[in-house]
This record gives C-alpha cells, sequence and structure tokens, in this order.
C-alpha cells in the first residue's frame, strides 16, 4: 500500500481558497499513491468557529472529498467539521476510490487546553475500517496522548492507525515520540499527518511521518508544503507481531 500524506498550509478559515491549493498540489504531485491523507480540520485550520464551518453530509468539504475520490481513484482520509443532530464534531472521513463514505470517526478527546471541548462534542466510538483487507484504525491530534485508544484498535486487529492533526511547534518533539512510540508498543504502521505554516494563534512544523511496527522511520518531513509519499509492506505487521508476539501478553485491555 502506499500513502500520499498532504503536508500543507491552509489559508485561514477559507475553505474555497484551500480548495483552490489543495487542487494544485494534488494535480502537480499525486501519482501512484493507494491512499490520500489530509491534515486536521483540512478546509480550515484548528478554528473554534465550529458553527459557522459546520457541515452536514452535504456541505462543501465532503462534497469536495467525495470528488477527489472519484476523480483520482483514491481512498481519502480528510478532516471535516461535521454538524448531527444538533451536534458538532472534529470529525475524520474515510471516503473510498469510489467517493462512498466508508467511515466517520469522531475526536474522542477534544483538546480542553484550547477550549476545543467547548466548540465541539466528543466523540463516543472507536472508528476501523478497512481498505481491502487491511484494517485502519482512526484517530485525531490529541487522541495521540491517551494510549488507551491505541490499544484498543490492535485488540480489534488494527494494522495501520492515522493520526490527522494541527500539533504546534512548541510540543513537536512529544509529537514525533508519541507516533514512534505507538508504532513500537502496537507493532503496527502509525502514519501522522500535521500541518505547517501559522494561524492566528500557533505556528506549526509538519513533521509528518510514518514509522513501522518496529518503530523504524519510514519517512519524517520537517517545515515543508508538498505531497509525501511513502510505502507500506503490510506483511510486516504480521512478520513482527510473529517474531515478537508481545500483544499475547497484554492483561488489563
Amino acid at each position: 500500500m502506499k500513502a500520499a500524506l498532504i503536508q500543507y498550509s491552509p489559508k485561514w478559515e477559507e475553505p474555497e481558497e484551500n480548495i483552490l491549493k489543495l487542487n494544485n498540489i494534488l494535480g502537480k504531485q499525486l501519482s501512484d499513491e493507494d491512499i490520500i491523507i489530509f491534515p486536521e480540520m483540512t478546509l480550515t485550520g484548528f478554528t473554534m468557529s465550529s458553527k459557522k464551518f459546520a457541515e452536514e453530509w452535504d456541505g462543501i468539504g465532503t462534497n469536495y472529498f467525495i470528488e477527489v475520490a472519484k476523480k483520482f481513484k483514491k481512498h481519502i482520509f480528510a478532516g471535516i467539521i461535521e454538524k448531527d443532530n444538533g451536534k458538532i464534531y472534529n470529525s475524520l472521513f474515510h471516503i473510498d476510490k469510489n467517493g462512498i463514505i466508508a467511515a466517520r470517526y469522531r475526536k474522542m478527546h477534544p483538546y480542553s487546553c484550547s477550549k476545543e471541548d467547548h466548540y465541539y462534542s466528543a466523540g463516543e466510538e472507536t472508528v476501523t475500517t478497512k481498505i481491502d483487507q487491511t484494517k485502519i484504525g482512526l484517530t485525531i491530534c490529541y487522541d495521540l496522548r491517551f494510549p488507551e485508544l491505541y490499544r484498543k484498535y490492535v485488540k480489534d486487529g488494527a494494522e495501520i492507525i492515522i493520526n490527522i492533526a494541527n500539533w504546534p511547534v512548541q510540543r513537536i518533539e512529544h509529537y514525533k515520540v508519541l507516533l514512534r512510540a505507538h508504532a513500537i508498543i502496537n507493532q503496527c504502521f502509525v502514519i501522522g499527518v500535521n500541518r505547517v505554516g501559522d494561524d492566528p494563534y500557533n505556528k506549526y512544523p509538519g513533521c509528518s511521518a510514518v514509522f513501522n511496527p518496529m518503530g523504524e522511520k519510514i519517512i519524517l518531513v520537517a517545515n515543508e508544503e508538498k505531497l509525501i509519499s511513502a510505502q507500506l509492506d503490510i506483511d510486516k505487521v504480521k512478520q513482527t507481531r510473529d517474531n515478537l508476539p508481545f500483544l499475547q501478553d497484554m492483561k488489563l485491555i
């Protein structure tokens, strides 16, 4: 499986302009990747203007990523501000290569330090999705600090865990260490896609990365706006778990 990580600098709260920017990146750099992964709140940046940008199933973000999936025949993982039954969620959508919504994960841990929990409801369910026979767990940004979520996904059979983020420069070492640690502890591929640039409150250095089930870095790119391509040998997950059957010794989860 080959993944395209879209590390870019969204214009603050300008979905239409960000669509044009993403079209330019995809048109120039996309090739034979199977999946495309975008950062958290892909079209707005990490905004607390949740009511202004929240959308239902036919919103600008959902429709755009459906069209991208159909045009390029790729699986899409994108951050959408979602409105449902009077609540607003910071969500991660998986749209399959035919433009069908395959899964939707709602961030379980809104970032209380920035009062995200005042503007977004917390998701209540873990979500795994599949591409062919490969099982993928979905997480968003601050979720990375809660290892029980990642452990749950591995208990459910996940071979890849994706984290989309708006993770700022002042804590970027935590981001890199946590991505790698989850790969090692859970013996799976971990993909982190973070933004670059800045918004009115923070600067973001990217450091989007892929780590394999041994915690070895496949790729990590800082401070560049670009499509980052990485090949994932999914067989490596079974090989690692068979050779080092640590997960069989879990007691508490």
